[in-house]
């Protein structure tokens, strides 16, 4: 009998219980060299086939590339999603998901042309095989999720991140390319139908997470118009994988507009509810998984990643596209219209006060406080309407006078959706008590107009005094946030220059005050000034 010694660290962590000591696929520590996840990918890919399965000559083929990130549920390790597997180890999406993505797509009648009613007493027409990556699948697959929403609007001591909102490994195929097999019984099959019914299929949406983004088709004529559409381009930090690739990630526009719907719903009525009503815009897990009402698409047109090289290595993105609002679901035709009002307006409020990724509460500062630099790390974002028409239809706010109907149309179109829903009531009064819930009593807007990129009074405000003569600061408050090596803390302000036209921008502070002196004496400064030439003005409430 033959010892082999450490035995057990021989095993690959694929056939490992996912238990401390043996394989923990969903922790994430940075100070390791090299994660559980890794590990798990690295061994993964060293052994898989590199030629993926062939259809029989009898199989109709099509092949279609994913716009962003795609992921089947294997469903084999607890705590972490990881792709469906097939013969040698290829990631696939299976024969009987495809079938059951065909049939949602197809009408009454076609169900019954292809007898797929599931109370049929005759086989099925239509033989679905599947789909298989092409390309190579092999790179990038390492995700990364990491929910924050409990961090960023929850919870009122934001030195602490709420148990369960650290990152978590999620496994995905970057931008694969899918071929797809179909095969019929019938002698004169009209595969033109066929292939039409599956792209409609494909225009919902493939395997999990299809609200956040993933699953999505590229270069699909859409069957039908996106709920709701604008043009946006932006520029800020770009995430970075595990291993330190950079990406930009177009689940950032769910997430920064999910948490201002919470926000909003949480001024509006008790956490509970307010929960609810954002689950199932966007979809969540609360006790049982709901599907959202709404996927999020970013068609991306041109897409930069850059490094900033000012003193930090930082990775960056400058990026235009089209982001799109997509329906899952029928629905009746008053709540769809008011669907599309409040994804419209939702938008449009996270353009205006804010941005979408990494530091969106923060204007550029490398746009507009250049003199913070070069020996500093990289803050903040900037986006705007990206075309004519989105400048048209979108930029509702256009001078400082607007601001304060816009917010009052937001939390009415809230109202609205409301009233459509089932015992869901409208309770201000009992409203969510989060640190950043948008109730009057919360939360208040200043602004003032700055005549150019270099004429912002609040970016010098977060690093140097606002008032020279008493010495009075912000900066590493629980107003502006404290960033140490030991403490992240998340602010109670926000800071955006938002486009106006010749140059001018609306320069907007949103402000949800704590009890502090530093809040209290800031506070006070902006109403001293209240409306003086030049300076901030309050917008909201009045």
């Amino acid at each position: 009998m033959v010892n082999i010694p450490d035995i057990g660290d021989k095993i690959p962590l694929m056939f490992r219980a996912q238990t401390k000591g043996r394989s923990q696929l969903q922790y994430i520590d940075s100070k390791k060299d090299e994660n559980d996840s890794q590990k798990w990918v690295k061994e993964w890919i060293e052994r898989v086939d590199e030629n993926p399965p062939q259809f029989g000559q009898e199989v109709k083929t099509k092949e279609y590339q994913i716009s962003w990130r795609f992921v089947t549920n294997g469903g084999q390790d607890e705590g972490i999603i990881r792709p469906v597997m097939g013969a040698y180890g290829i990631p696939f999406y299976p024969g009987s998901s495809m079938k059951g993505a065909f049939c949602q797509a197809c009408t009454p009648e076609q169900k019954q042309r292809y007898h797929l009613e599931k109370d049929s007493d005759n086989p099925s027409l239509l033989r679905f095989h599947g789909g298989y990556p092409v390309n190579d699948w092999t790179e990038n697959l390492l995700d990364i999720v990491h929910p924050q929403q409990g961090w960023q609007v929850k919870t009122p001591n934001t030195r602490q991140k709420p148990s369960g909102e650290s990152g978590f490994a999620l496994i995905s195929l970057y931008q694969p390319t899918l071929k797809f097999g179909i095969f019929t019984s019938i002698e004169q099959p009209d595969w033109e139908e066929i292939w039409t019914i599956w792209e409609r299929a494909l225009e919902s949406g493939l395997g999990c997470r299809v609200s956040s983004g993933y699953g999505l088709p590229k270069d699909i004529k859409p069957s039908k118009e996106p709920l709701y559409k604008c043009f946006l381009k932006g520029q800020g930090m770009a995430p970075k994988s595990l291993d330190g690739a950079r990406e930009f990630r177009p689940n950032i526009f769910r997430g920064a507009i999910r948490g201002h719907a919470l926000r909003i719903f949480g001024g509006l009525t008790d956490a509970k509810n307010a929960e609810k009503l954002v689950n199932q815009l966007f979809g969540g897990i609360d006790g049982e998984a709901t599907q959202g009402l709404l996927a999020v698409d970013f068609c991306v047109k041109s897409l930069e990643l850059g490094t900033f090289a000012k003193g930090y290595k930082e990775p960056t993105y400058t990026v235009t596209g089209e982001l799109r609002w997509i329906l899952t679901q029928s629905l009746p035709e008053n709540q769809q219209e008011c669907l599309k009002k409040l994804i419209c307006f939702l938008t449009r409020f996270a353009m205006l006060l804010g941005g979408f990724g990494k530091s969106w509460r923060r204007a550029d500062h490398s746009i507009f406080y250049e003199d913070y630099y070069p020996n500093k790390p990289l803050i903040g974002c900037h986006w705007q309407w990206g075309d004519k028409s989105s400048l048209i239809n979108d930029n509702k706010v256009r001078d400082l006078t607007h601001v304060h109907p816009f917010i009052k149309d937001v939390r009415t179109i809230a109202k609205q959706w409301m009233y459509l829903q089932e015992n869901i009531p409208i309770t201000p009064d009992n409203s969510a008590k989060w640190r950043e819930s948008w109730h009057p009593k919360n939360v208040e807007v200043w602004g003032r107009i700055a005549e150019d990129k270099d004429d912002s009074l609040a970016i010098k405000w977060l690093h140097k005094a606002y008032q020279k003569l008493d010495n009075l600061s912000i900066y590493k408050t629980s107003v502006t946030g404290i960033v140490t090596k030991n403490i992240n803390q998340v602010g109670r302000l926000w800071h955006r220059m938002y486009p106006k036209n010749n140059h001018q921008y609306l320069e907007l502070l949103t402000i949800f005050p704590d009890d502090s002196d530093d809040c209290a004496y800031f506070l006070g400064f902006l109403d001293e000034n209240n409306g003086q030439e030049g300076k901030f003005q309050k917008l909201w409430p009045k």
